[in-house]
C-alpha cells in the first residue's frame, strides 16, 4: 500500500542528494544508493542516446561526486516531482536547476544546468534509496558572473 509517507521519504531522499552535493559530503551522497545503485549521465533524452557517463557502486559514486570540488560553490534547486509507487519499489522524475559557480581566467563563471532525474527507487533495510537514477542535462547556460 502506497503511503504519504513514502512518497515524503523518497522526495526527501531526491532532497537529500541535493543537500549532499552542495555540502561536498560525497560518502553520504553515496549512501543513498542500494550497493549496486548506479547513475547513468546524459545530455538529451535518455531514450534516444547513449550516456555520456556511467558509474555503479557506492566506492566510485562516491569517488565520482569529486568532480564538485571543481566548483567554488553549488546550489541545486529541487522543482517538481513525480513519485509512482509500487510496493517496495518506486519510479519518478525530478526537476533541478544546478548552479555551479568558479573563477575562470580571473572572471567569476556561472553555469546552470537544467536537469531531469529519472529514478528508480527500491526499499532497502525499511529505507527508500536510489537504485538507478539517470541523470539528463535538458540545456545549461554558462556566462560571465559578477558579485552583488
Amino acid at each position: 500500500m502506497t503511503t504519504v509517507s513514502d512518497h515524503q521519504a523518497i522526495r526527501d531522499l531526491v532532497d537529500g542528494w541535493a543537500h549532499f552535493a552542495d555540502r561536498r559530503l560525497r560518502q553520504q551522497q553515496a549512501g543513498l544508493f542500494t550497493p549496486d545503485g548506479k547513475v547513468a549521465v546524459y545530455a538529451g533524452d535518455p531514450g534516444s542516446t547513449e550516456p555520456m557517463q556511467v558509474i555503479e557502486g557506492h566506492a566510485a559514486l562516491a569517488k565520482s561526486f569529486e568532480i564538485l570540488q571543481t566548483y567554488d560553490v553549488t546550489t541545486h534547486f529541487n522543482g517538481q516531482s513525480t513519485i509512482n509507487v509500487d510496493g517496495d519499489t518506486a519510479t519518478g522524475e525530478s526537476y533541478c536547476l544546478a548552479q555551479h559557480m568558479w573563477t575562470e581566467n580571473g572572471q567569476r563563471v556561472l553555469l546552470v544546468l537544467s536537469i531531469r532525474y529519472v529514478d528508480t527507487f527500491v526499499r532497502h533495510d525499511s529505507e527508500w534509496r536510489f537504485s538507478d537514477r539517470k541523470l539528463v542535462i535538458d540545456w545549461s547556460d554558462k556566462r560571465p558572473s559578477s558579485e552583488s
